[in-house]
């Protein structure tokens, strides 16, 4: 039990951020790994465990590792493309490339996207895939194996669309799947995959894509089979105006008010983006328990709007970051989202809006949850699992910041000396130590290239 045999690893020397309930923090302090579990968290030095390796933490700052609570994999391989369009401009570009992907293809995307979050202080991520071509193979499964092979704690969700342009929906009709099959591969990747376990790496959500891409009965079907196996559901909601418009015509109300009348609102259920939220809808979802990933780079990138993080947060909501899409994200750092959503909501509500270790708390516990695993990931705690971020601080870029948590999400994005998942090191000193990189690099460029040569 963590706390009484001998440690596994001890960071020492370093300053901690602990991120717990009373927002303990040491200017010096150490934390001590027992096989996937963290055991003491104190100030000052390490006691001399003989034998027992150490990472120094000198000039470093341990953090919780980062929970990254929307993305979307398979979209490494499609960066770069319709920069400057809208998103309904930019999925319309992208639906018929994305129309090509296979089980290879999305295998490559995912453990290159990855790397990216693990590179940035990401422990745990969660994937939201829809796009599910007829003939593409075990999409969801190459991914699960990426994440296995890169080493991070992974809530994958299986996606859907069953509502193409011919029915009045966005996508083309070509990459929608019927009702009956959405449901037959949920129900599978659920008994495959979901592991209910405490230290889980591996949990499984349901996830149909937007109001726009999916029909009310897929929406109620998929609630009543996950709220069954009891699995998480998530889906985006209120990214864009164009969005509010489309629900206000078809359904003749808000995206929010559609979700309520679904039943899609409670404490298993996460939207994306939340961006164009009234009074109303905050005060529902916040007594309701849903909870919200909040993706500001993404937001940024597509012109879709500031959300209004502050007010969730003063109503009580749950409220966790995400990269989101890699073609809508192309840098994908998890670092830089606490700074983003820091800065996005002081441009709105001013410099109040948002503190410093508030952000870095959405980016921690507040991710997990989102994810429903507040007990287990999101502060350093003894007994929580051993998932743990330390980042370097003592870069000419951070010198003369006196504060690391300021230093960490205001300064530039710092170098991890270490990034350690579920007791295992997977990064150090700012290297994957678990997959080749260049080799990853290379197969993500022969990727992109041969699926936007299909889709042309």
């Amino acid at each position: 039990m963590a706390g009484v045999a001998e440690p596994t690893l001890v960071i020492d020397g370093c300053a901690v951020a602990t991120v717990d309930a009373a927002g303990t923090e040491f200017r010096r302090g150490y934390v001590t790994v027992h096989g996937n579990r963290i055991g003491i968290v104190a100030a000052g030095a390490a006691p001399d465990f003989d034998g027992v390796p150490r990472i120094d933490g000198r000039g470093c700052l341990l953090t919780p590792g980062l929970v990254n609570t929307h993305h979307h994999l398979y979209q490494w391989i499609t960066r770069g493309l319709a920069a400057d369009n809208t998103l309904f401009e930019w999925l319309t570009t992208l639906y018929p490339i994305w129309a090509g992907i296979d089980e290879q293809a999305v295998r490559v995307a995912a453990t290159g996207a990855l790397c990216a979050l693990a590179r940035t202080g990401c422990t745990t991520t969660t994937d939201h895939h829809y796009v599910f071509p007829h003939a593409g193979g075990d999409l969801l499964g190459a991914e699960i194996a990426a994440a296995a092979e890169v080493g991070l704690r992974f809530h994958p969700c299986r996606g859907s669309m069953d509502l193409g342009a011919s029915s009045g929906g966005l996508p083309p009709d070509h990459v929608v799947e019927s009702l009956d099959a959405v449901l037959t591969a949920s129900a599978d990747a659920i008994s495959r995959w979901h592991d209910r376990s405490f230290d889980s790496m591996l949990r499984i959500a349901l996830a149909p894509c937007s109001p726009f891409s999916v029909t009310a009965d897929l929406m109620r079907e998929t609630a009543t089979l996950a709220r069954d196996a009891g699995v998480r559901l998530h889906t985006h909601l209120a990214e864009t105006l164009d969005e509010q418009n489309f629900c206000m015509t078809q359904f003749g109300c808000t995206p929010a008010e559609y979700m309520g009348q679904l039943g899609w609102i409670g404490p298993d259920v996460w939207f994306a983006h939340a961006v164009h939220l009234d009074d109303a809808a905050i005060t529902a979802l916040a007594e309701s328990g849903t909870a919200i990933a909040h993706c500001p780079t993404s937001n940024g990138r597509l012109g879709a709007g500031i959300a209004r993080t502050a007010d969730l947060l003063a109503a009580g909501a749950a409220v966790g970051l995400g990269v989101d899409g890699a073609a809508s994200n192309e840098s994908s750092s998890m670092i830089e989202e606490p700074r983003n959503a820091l800065l996005y909501a002081r441009a709105k509500g001013g410099p109040r809006a948002l503190s410093v270790r508030t952000a870095l708390s959405l980016a921690t516990i507040g991710g997990a949850r989102v994810l429903g695993r507040a007990a287990e990931i999101g502060s350093i705690e003894p007994g929580k699992l051993a998932d743990l971020a330390l980042w370097r601080l003592d870069t000419p870029a951070h010198a003369g910041i006196d504060d690391p948590v300021t230093a960490l999400i205001l300064g530039s994005a710092p170098p991890l000396a270490a990034l350690i998942v579920n007791g295992r090191e997977v990064v150090r000193d700012g290297e994957v130590r678990t997959v080749d990189e260049q080799s990853v690099g290379v197969r993500v460029a022969r990727a992109q290239a041969a699926l936007v040569a299909k889709a042309g």
